[in-house]
């Protein structure tokens, strides 16, 4: 095989992440992570673009320009701040709904009245006048009961990038609401999801034929999005695109460059029944004597994660742990009575090497039990001042946190309310981050643990009906590590 690189070759080979042997799990691409802290004057800028913008008839280009930069630059907090703006500050006008409720009961009122008297001099004329005239005041209703933000979404849709920022905007709201779930925030969040689901109506998509000869900034997204089956290497990626192979993305105007799905086919003589033909049909399949046009990998390119708090973990577990310990107590006491039975609802709560792990990292253990032990831990919250208790509490902490998220139920439902709040919006548990939230509250709420929930959109539907039905919850690979632990 030739070595003669084109440009686009050796662009697409050194910006493109490839997959080494053997093929590893896919995973989805990182999201980009805000700046740690905020400007003020940065902040404040940002309100006063989207008070600009959503204040006026016909948002200027150039400050919606203005407001999606700074949106972008501000961190968690400094977007939450202006979500809770535009929710509020830009809600429906309610003074001047109520305002033209009274005039038009009152006109409605007065139009009924005079309708009755057919005798009276111009009635007909007086009739049509009324009735223009209620029309009038339904139609200024229904432009009253709008939100002042509809102009505002409206105008930044029709920016070039506005579209994209829109997700991102529903993404981190999507995040807020599992913490703040108040009205003005759903209102918001239901007249977006609605207006997105307009916007990206399959009729505005436009499918493309990906080839090798697209810009490199493309290739390098299918290399980077391929979730079915990973792309290995350059050569890998030119196969997918050459003889006997196909690769159509769908595409929306207003994000340009960026794929929403891909498809890739292969030509073949018959149906294959395996992958392998598939990836390795080498030399590949002449295109005259294909009889067959195999869809081997569809993969959607768009997806939402949050990174949210587990509120409800450290008071789950501590309940847990005093239980544990009081039957372990009264089995103890009552041990010759009960000839040695095992109470029904105790259960080991650790494993015998995370029993061994917390006793190792406690320097007085004093006779005690292991789960008494990590009751007194997290109790004194000091223990991630050390390194070695840290290390120690890692293991039961994630997998216990997993339990708890994925399998606690009440009615059907799991007990942390931000994941019922995901799931049953359509998101799946991606992933638990150890130490993401070094915070007091973090701490004492969920030992410092917070989770991504990821939002697929070609699973929203199914992942939320599953849920809401049977309480099913869907989670990765990378959850399931802890869900499924060893007892070795």
């Amino acid at each position: 095989m030739t070595r003669n690189y084109s440009a686009k070759s050796l662009a697409v080979l050194l910006r493109a992440r490839m997959h080494p042997d053997p093929l590893p799990s896919p995973a989805p691409p990182p999201q980009p992570s805000p700046p740690p802290h905020t400007d003020p004057d940065t902040a404040a800028s940002v309100r006063h673009w989207l008070h600009a913008s959503a204040s006026a008839a016909f948002p200027d280009p150039a400050t919606l320009d203005r407001f999606s930069d700074g949106y972008r630059s501000l961190d968690h907090g400094g977007r939450r701040e202006v979500l809770r703006s535009l929710a509020t500050e830009y809600d429906v006008p309610r003074a001047r709904v109520r305002d033209l409720m009274r005039q038009y009961m009152s006109l409605a009122s007065a139009a009924a009245a005079a309708g009755g008297d057919e005798a009276e001099a111009g009635a007909e004329e007086g009739k049509e006048g009324a009735a223009a005239l209620l029309y009038r005041m339904e139609q200024g209703l229904r432009d009253a009961l709008q939100p002042r933000y509809s102009g505002f979404l409206e105008a930044m849709n029709a920016q070039p990038g506005g579209l994209k920022l829109l997700a991102v905007l529903r993404a981190d709201l999507l995040a807020l609401l599992g913490e703040e779930n108040v009205p003005a925030l759903r209102a918001l969040d239901s007249y977006l999801k609605e207006k997105l689901v307009t916007w990206l109506s399959p009729a505005a998509l436009a499918l493309h034929q990906i080839t090798w000869d697209d810009p490199a900034s493309l290739l390098e997204k299918i290399v980077a999005y391929e979730a079915v089956h990973p792309i290995r290497n350059l050569i890998d990626l030119k196969r997918r695109l050459g003889v006997g192979r196909r690769c159509f993305g769908y595409f929306h105007p207003a994000i340009p460059g960026e794929p929403l799905i891909f498809i890739e086919v292969a030509l073949l003589k018959d149906m294959a029944s395996s992958i392998q033909e598939v990836l390795w049909d080498v030399p590949p399949t002449p295109e005259s004597e294909a009889t067959c046009a195999l869809f081997y990998s569809i993969s959607s390119t768009q997806t939402f994660a949050t990174l949210s708090p587990i509120p409800g973990f450290m008071q789950w577990l501590l309940a847990k742990l005093a239980s544990q310990i009081k039957l372990a107590e009264t089995e103890s006491q009552e041990s010759n009575s009960l000839g040695g039975v095992s109470s029904a609802f105790k259960e080991p709560v650790l494993l015998p090497i995370e029993e061994k792990m917390i006793r190792d990292a406690h320097e007085q253990a004093d006779g005690k039990q292991a789960i008494e032990l990590l009751d007194d831990l997290l109790k004194s919250s000091q223990w991630v001042k050390s390194d070695k208790i840290s290390a120690a509490l890692k293991s039961p902490l994630m997998r216990l946190c997993a339990r708890y998220l994925a399998r606690e139920k009440k009615r059907g439902k799991v007990l942390d309310a931000v994941a019922n709040f995901h799931l049953q919006n359509g998101a799946m548990i991606e992933r638990i981050n150890w130490m993401a939230d070094q915070s007091e509250k973090g701490i004492q709420q969920s030992g410092g643990i917070m989770v991504n929930y990821l939002y697929r959109l070609e699973h929203i539907e199914e992942y939320a009906q599953s849920y809401s039905s049977t309480g099913v919850v869907h989670s990765s690979p990378s959850l399931s590590q802890y869900l499924e632990p060893t007892n070795t």
